[in-house]
């Protein structure tokens, strides 16, 4: 085969090889102490607004850290589904809650709470502190090997073509070149938390099914827990009036989207006549 073939052949394996180090996790052999007082590694468990950012990104944990601040009185439920500051952040240390907290200038939506610096810092912290633990993946990394594996492809296809007119000879570089293809396309769909973060979630799911009645926990930090494990079902369960004021559910309970249904499939007043005309 022409020199060309066998330059982008190369060429594919080391950006397939680059791509697998870029994924690779960065596992921590000794234990670092979570933000929260747990263990931010696999031979513990880490703390609930950890567990939050593993299972749903920076919204869940910001939601996780909001529950921890409504719980000490802290933030409450504002005006058209927003959040707000209840005076101070209270007793709590957590870089997050403080950091969630010291964004609250003025009663935000939590998308827009989500992306405010001091909120955004924090949790950004808490990434890195997972990244090191071997839980998750650094996002820059992830991109970085993305575009890598984008390139595998082109450039085994550009060593096909690099091959000349010869079927023979294009025959043996699409061979040489299909494996790092293939492998590729394997690494791709990797996401951002590792077999371990995910296997740390499964058990805890499996250690601490929902309950069905909320009375089943008295516990302020199993609220947390249940929120950061399973998110919407357990803010619906445990804080309810809470959550939906304050527009922390992604979608409303079953029973408030049927209520809409049913004012939206309601009769209304006929043009120009008022609710009392149209009722007589």
């Amino acid at each position: 085969m022409p020199t060309g073939t066998w330059w982008c052949i190369g060429a594919a394996w080391i950006e397939l090889l680059l791509a697998a180090l870029l994924l690779l996790p960065r596992g921590a052999r000794r234990g670092t102490r979570s933000r929260d007082g747990g263990t931010a590694v696999p031979g513990g468990v880490p703390g609930p607004q950890a567990l939050a950012l593993l299972r749903g990104g920076r919204r869940a944990a910001v939601t996780v850290a909001l529950v921890a601040l409504h719980q000490q009185g802290a933030v409450a439920a504002g005006r058209k589904h927003t959040i707000r500051a209840n005076g101070g952040a209270g007793r709590t240390h957590d870089p997050v809650q403080l950091g969630v907290h010291g964004a609250l200038r003025r009663a935000l939506a939590l998308r827009t709470l989500t992306l405010r610096p001091e909120a955004r810092r924090a949790v950004e912290a808490l990434r890195h502190e997972l990244c090191g633990a071997g839980l998750l993946r650094s996002l820059t990394e992830l991109w970085a090997a993305r575009v890598l594996l984008g390139c595998v492809p082109l450039a085994a296809t550009a060593g096909a073509l690099a091959a000349g007119t010869s079927w023979a000879h294009r025959a043996a570089a699409l061979a040489v070149g299909l494996p790092p293809v293939l492998a590729a396309a394997v690494l791709l769909p990797l996401r951002a938390t590792t077999r371990a973060a995910r296997r740390l979630l499964a058990g805890l799911r499996e250690q601490y099914p929902l309950p069905s009645d909320r009375g089943e926990v008295t516990d302020g930090r199993l609220v947390q827990l249940y929120v950061a494990l399973y998110g919407d079902p357990a803010l619906a369960l445990f804080l309810p009036r809470f959550s939906r004021a304050g527009g922390l559910l992604d979608r409303p309970p079953e029973r408030d989207r049927g209520s809409r249904r049913q004012d939206r499939n309601r009769p209304r007043p006929a043009p120009g006549r008022g609710t009392g005309d149209a009722a007589r």
